[in-house]
């Protein structure tokens, strides 16, 4: 997956799906059922006003998604200043949103015909996918949102690697330069003054990112396998994993025994509940919004809008919680960001990427 943050399961799909507005219209009519590259050809006005729609919906709903996020996980509740320890809960509540979300829409709106893929695929992608949402969700008790969303931003380097590694690929010259741009803006970022006293917690925050990012590569490897061996459609992609997390996080909820722990600390902070639901259902909508984004106007329009909605991410975060952040790290935020825009706009050859 190439695009949004959170860890999203449609992100990656690159083939057009049905769409929103699938009909063909008379002469008159704003929209056009013939394709051109898999992407629905529509008018230029009714076009420019959809795009506008699904990145209003993106922006909007993943900025209220990182902002509930971070206030959830690391606000301090209460006189004796408690934080908030239960991820594995969570994250079974965002896993089973999102499933719920993509099962309605399979029934209510896009059919996506009958899903193929073998289950040791999703089982797989299952554990890299809660895996990597975990370390993540951890990463926040020890870093700051900015960090957690430059470090997701570097989601390309993973990817390019076991692309090249596990599956052989080979990408444009210009793709591995913006890569080791993303690379020199993150070091940038996280690197430690040496004169400044070595944070611990810091470190082991960043380890955790690290962990993410692998889990991340390993996913897309994954989740490219299913689409060249069972030509997997988006939503049964997104069902099928949210699913085998559901399964994974509900052990591990039992077995840590964390649930009447989380049920007794939401009845005690009861503003929790409403932002948990937020949260969650923020989670669903804007992964709706992508895969729309993505089945209508294609993958570069969808790596635009979200790179973008990562940046605006750190910046509402920087206003809102007071994350100050150095010179040296808004070169690097900037580094980052612009080799993301470059590699949405150049990174990608004409075929895509091929088996050396």
């Amino acid at each position: 997956m190439r695009c949004a943050e959170p860890t999203t399961l449609i992100e990656r799909k690159e083939e057009s799906g049905p769409g929103l507005f699938h009909s063909t219209k008379s002469e008159s009519g704003a929209v056009q059922a013939s394709k051109h590259n898999g992407v629905p050809k529509m008018s230029s006005s009714s076009s420019s006003l959809k795009v506008v729609i699904y990145a209003g919906g993106i922006l909007i709903s993943y900025a209220v998604f990182g902002i509930f996020q971070e206030k959830i996980l690391r606000s301090s509740y209460g006189k004796d200043e408690e934080r908030f320890v239960y991820q594995f809960s969570l994250l079974l509540i965002q896993c089973a949103m999102n499933m719920l979300m993509s099962k309605v829409l399979l029934h209510a709106v896009w059919s996506q015909g009958r899903d193929l893929t073998e289950w040791r695929y999703y089982t797989q992608g299952g554990i890299f996918y809660v895996g990597a949402m975990v370390t993540s969700f951890i990463a926040l008790q020890y870093v700051n949102y900015p960090t957690q969303v430059v470090a997701k931003s570097c989601k390309p380097i993973p990817v390019m690697i076991l692309g090249v590694l596990l599956a052989r690929k080979r990408y444009p010259i210009q793709k591995y330069l913006f890569v080791v741009q993303i690379v020199v803006g993150a070091a940038l970022f996280m690197y430690e003054d040496t004169h400044c006293k070595a944070d611990k917690g810091s470190f082991f925050g960043n380890m955790l990112l690290a962990v993410s990012l692998a889990l991340d590569g390993l996913l897309a490897a994954t989740q490219d396998r299913m689409k060249q061996n069972f030509q997997t459609k988006s939503l049964h992609m997104m069902f099928h994993l949210n699913l085998v997390s559901i399964i994974f996080l509900t052990i591990c909820v039992a077995y840590t025994g964390e649930l009447p722990a989380f049920a007794a600390f939401l009845q005690k902070y009861p503003q929790l509940y409403g932002e948990v639901f937020l949260f969650a259902v923020c989670s669903a909508v804007g992964q709706i919004f992508i895969y729309s984004t993505v089945a209508e106007f294609g993958p570069l329009v969808c790596s635009i809008v979200t790179t973008t909605r990562k940046l605006f991410t750190v910046i509402a975060s920087i206003l809102l919680f007071g994350n100050a952040l150095t010179e040296r790290q808004w070169l690097g935020t900037s580094l980052v960001f612009a080799g993301l825009f470059l590699d949405g706009f150049f990174g990608k050859s004409s075929d895509p990427a091929k088996k050396a």
